[in-house]
């Protein structure tokens, strides 16, 4: 799908607030709501938007501890690597990488305690797993869901 300007304003809107009503985009690029409701809908159809999604603090449900962690994974075991890593509580992102590492985890615990229980238990304990380096997250400075359109 070819997107245009009117598209990307869209786009800029809802990624900034997925429930702003219809309505409001559609005075805010001076539109009709019938026609930001249309292209909203052939944007889900082609796949641009993917979903909508209630944006959640980890540290106010209890996630106090997060990191981000470089595996080597054995080949011939990527697949079922893979699939064990998606299965894990605590894993939030699964990045296949080049470089270094093969893949980058984003993990979240309750606290050290729980990010070493899930290295050492969970993922080292896993068949084709080859070694690993945590980083755990002191802090974010900066973090956008938002794409630059």
């Amino acid at each position: 799908m070819e997107l245009d300007d009117t598209d990307r304003a869209i786009l800029r809107i809802l990624q900034r607030d997925a429930r702003t009503p219809f309505s409001e985009i559609a005075r805010q690029i001076d539109m009709s709501s019938a026609t930001v409701h249309d292209r909203v809908g052939r944007m889900e159809e082609a796949g641009v938007i993917e979903g909508y999604h209630a944006a959640v603090n980890p540290k106010a449900v209890g996630f106090g501890t997060s990191a981000l962690v470089g595996l080597t994974v054995e080949q011939g075991h990527e697949e079922e690597t893979l699939q064990q890593l998606r299965d894990l509580d605590g894993v939030q992102e699964v990045h296949l990488t080049t470089g270094e590492w093969d893949v980058v985890l984003r993990v979240y615990a309750a606290d050290t305690d729980g990010l070493r229980e899930l290295m050492f238990e969970h993922i080292a304990a896993m068949e084709g797993f080859s070694r690993s380096q945590t980083m755990v997250i002191l802090g974010t400075d900066y973090e956008s869901e938002e794409l630059p359109l």
